[in-house]
């Protein structure tokens, strides 16, 4: 296991406790400190066969798998905190999930841990991050979801913006942590200092609107929510579609990277008699150039061939769908119920479930071979490990052979970009990723510090280059912000892996790289001959990931796709929308937000021991797999309950009142939640002060549609109550919070002068995130990666330009 040497003192509520989780698969040893009575999670339902009880939470049992629970009274006992201290003398990381300054009040602040431990890495996961003016705020996951861009384009055009009913924005910000702390974690192991981790769940979230957050910046065309797919310039595209037995997802999409799927799927439609060979031929590559024109034919074309696709889905099941899909090269995609998930073929055949009990939990979310993602025993009962974790000897930290630990450091605040550096700074990475997933996680080693060589060809043009938001609103293979965004600061090359001199220029890059990232369909790799076995043989050092939907084996292994189909096949399209409609789903391709958390969990870990022992390793990543952690309690509310967690809108089982209401404006919304006795006075005292009980959503919405969305939240915050506006793009291009936290970066941009990207979603306050460059245009870097890193002469450049290995 990786993470052995490692040992995690996990101070979170549920708004953290899959960081803990994560670290405790990869193999460290992670203590919960709860305080008496148990920590909040473990009241929170569901309950194990309906059952309220500090152990029967399956909240709580979803995310605490693995680790020991230690009863510390923190708040009321300074004997207490002084064994905490003891504990953190020997501890290397602190995740903690309170408020920002709580702990700062009981003497337990980051800067008083260092005193005790230089070397502690301490993550704090908050909903908007330990600094900005809402840094305090009341929140919630709604209302974090509703501050990060990701609610506005996600449900029904005609109701409120939708949530995912299994509560997902401190989730993205808890996996984001897992990978923070360990960059962190390397970072020490150079320098013997550790340092503090400050992770936003808000920037984190927004990852899940497919860098749309970013679309007002750039001036490309508006996007507006619709159920089963999106409102774009006022086309609604279609990306969900009826069947004999349910719902499937389709990628019928257009371009040059996309539309050649398209061509396939109406090609299967012509034959089985649904359109002429006029309509299966129409040039589907350029299709959505017409579309977005001020042609209004190719909009009328476009509805007719929708209805075309929806009658043919309508005389097939999801799985002849999904069947002739992948014997056709289709991107089809059934919509799967909790229920069909836990039965799918492919996750046995992985071994992906863990056993426990009796009851199936989401098991390794990656297979390595030499360091073997651990399976996790069930949550412990509260107080379990206290006698045995406060009797033990003392544990000294232990860092690698020549490192000392050195005296704490003073004034180094977040952002300085003074001092050691970046915290990856001469890790090597060989990038052969592409679309969304692969090159999310690698974008956050790169603002570390990573050097990463990006190939492309430009025989066969990135996915992401073709997809919206285009700077202007102008299509082109240098205009879209979300590639600018997701490969920020790497350096492009352009390889052509269809020839023996690319081949070669590749096999350099291998020697030279302390890591290989891919994200094609399974066995890709091997077909170019550079698969792990052809790798390791170049660099038996080196660390190789393969991130694909489904993993390199099992009946789905050569599902190839997007995040979209992985996001409905995995059970996230069935959980979003309302119970008496068809499944909205959430926004766009889903799993590609969360997947890169995961991956790069894994890699880290990886390159940690791989800097420790010399081994490398392969990792297997199905992002279906790492995504499938987010449902563990609609998992485990189906294998305990027998209850199908299903589409809930903006219900939530523990909070009340608790929704998405409408304010004063065309489409503006405020997300409203309350957790405590307390809040619902707050709230009762401010909107209907002679009730007799809690306002309903009615009186909530007559109050909320008077105000604009900010004067609602403001008057609500004052008085405690959860609350913030539903953002969209332009929302969030002005949002004070992101403004204070940098998370719009202006940079150069060699085709539009400046171009505005996101930035970093976690600050490290030592080695702060460097983000100083959009993604290369194409082949940008070719000649300086070849000549300076690689060091080869004018004439073998040449050469290679010749012989078309540099296309």
């Amino acid at each position: 296991m990786p993470l052995s040497p490692y040992r995690v003192l996990d101070l979170c509520d549920e708004r953290g406790q899959l960081t803990g989780q994560m670290l405790a698969q990869l193999g460290a040893e992670v203590i919960a400190i709860e305080p008496p009575g148990g920590s909040p999670s473990r009241s929170r339902a569901p309950f194990a066969h309906d059952e309220p009880g500090p152990e029967n939470s399956l909240i709580h049992r979803s995310y605490n798998r693995g680790k020991r629970s230690v009863v510390l009274d923190l708040v009321a006992s300074d004997a207490a905190r002084d064994r905490f201290r003891q504990l953190v003398a020997g501890a290397d990381v602190v995740i903690e999930s309170g408020a920002p300054g709580a702990l700062a009040k009981l003497g337990l602040a980051y800067d008083d841990l260092a005193t005790v431990n230089p070397a502690l890495v301490m993550a704090s996961i908050t909903a908007f991050g330990q600094t900005g003016p809402k840094a305090n705020w009341a929140a919630s996951d709604l209302t974090v979801w509703a501050s990060s861009g990701s609610q506005a384009i996600a449900g029904d055009a005609d109701r409120a913006p939708l949530r995912i009913s299994v509560p997902q924005a401190f989730l993205h910000g808890s996996a984001e942590a897992a990978g923070a702390i360990l960059i962190a974690l390397l970072e020490r192991n150079r320098s013997g200092l550790g340092q503090h981790v400050d992770v936003s769940s808000q920037q984190a979230a927004a990852q899940a609107t497919q860098s749309m957050i970013l679309n007002h910046l750039a001036n490309g065309t508006p996007v507006s929510r619709r159920a089963g797919g999106l409102m774009l310039g006022g086309v609604f595209v279609q990306l969900m579609w009826p069947c004999k037995d349910g719902y499937v997802s389709i990628t019928f999409l257009f371009g040059t990277a996309l539309g050649v799927f398209t061509q396939k799927l109406m090609a299967w439609i012509c034959e089985e008699g649904f359109c002429d060979v006029e309509t299966r031929d129409v040039d589907w590559i350029d299709f959505g150039t017409r579309l977005f024109s001020d042609d209004p034919a190719p909009k009328a074309q476009y509805e007719e061939v929708k209805a075309i696709v929806e009658g043919f889905c309508k005389t097939k099941t999801k799985l002849e769908l999904l069947d002739g899909a992948m014997l056709r090269g289709c991107l089809i995609a059934p919509i799967a119920g909790i229920d069909d998930v836990l039965a799918l073929a492919q996750l046995a055949s992985r071994e992906f479930w863990d056993d426990v009990d009796g009851v199936k939990y989401p098991g390794p979310f990656g297979k390595m071979t030499a360091t073997p993602v651990r399976r996790l025993p069930a949550a412990p009962r509260l107080g379990a490990d206290t006698e045995a974790v406060l009797n033990q000897a003392p544990r000294h930290v232990a860092l690698p052979g020549g490192v000392h630990r050195q005296p704490a450091a003073t004034g180094t605040g977040a952002g300085t970009g003074a001092g050691p550096g970046r915290a990856l700074d001469g890790v090597k990475i060989l990038d052969l990723m592409w679309v969304m997933a692969g090159p999310a996680g690698s974008r956050v080693l790169t603002d570390h510090g990573a050097t990463d060589v990006r190939i492309e060809s430009s025989s066969r043009v990135e996915v992401a280059r073709t997809l919206q938001p285009f700077q202007n609103a102008v299509p082109g293979t240098e205009n879209s912000i979300l590639f600018a965004s997701l490969n920020a600061g790497k350096l492009g090359v352009t390889i052509n892996l269809a020839t023996v001199e690319g081949k070669a220029v590749i096999h350099d890059l291998i020697r030279w790289a302390d890591v290989v990232l891919e994200s094609f369909s399974s066995k890709a790799m091997k077909g170019f001959g550079l698969d792990y076995e052809a790798v390791r043989a170049i660099n038996p050092r080196v660390v190789m990931l393969s991130s694909c939907l489904f993993g390199q084996f099992g009946p789905l292994s050569r599902f190839a796709g997007f995040g979209t189909m992985a996001a409905a096949i995995s059970g996230f399209f069935g959980i979003t929308g309302w119970p008496d409609r068809a499944p909205s789903g959430p926004y766009g391709a889903y799993t590609d937000y969360i997947a890169p958390r995961f991956a790069n969990a894994l890699l880290l870990a990886a390159v940690d021991h791989q800097q420790r022992t010399g081994e490398g390793q392969y990792i297997d990543y199905a992002q279906a797999e790492g995504s499938l952690q987010c449902l563990a309690p609609a998992i485990l509310e189906y294998g305990i309950n027998g209850r199908i967690w299903g589409a809930r809108g903006n219900s939530d089982s523990n909070f009340h009142p608790h929704g998405v209401f409408p304010s004063a404006g065309h489409d503006q919304w405020v997300a409203i939640a309350c957790e405590t006795d307390r809040q619902r006075d707050a709230l009762r005292q401010l909107i209907a002060p002679t009730a007799g009980g809690e306002p309903s959503d009615d009186v909530i919405a007559v109050w909320t549609s008077r105000r604009s969305p900010d004067d609602a939240t403001l008057a609500l915050q004052a008085v405690g109550v959860a609350s913030h506006p539903v953002q969209n793009s332009a929302e969030c291009s002005v949002d004070p919070q992101l403004l204070a936290r940098n998370h719009f970066v202006s940079v150069p941009h060699a085709d539009h002068g400046e171009v505005t990207i996101e930035g970093a979603r976690f600050v490290l306050s030592r080695t702060p995130a460097v983000v100083a460059n959009p993604g290369p245009t194409m082949g940008q870097h070719t000649y300086e990666v070849l000549t300076e890193i690689l060091g080869y002469d004018a004439d073998r450049f040449s050469d290679l330009l010749v012989a078309g290995a540099l296309e």
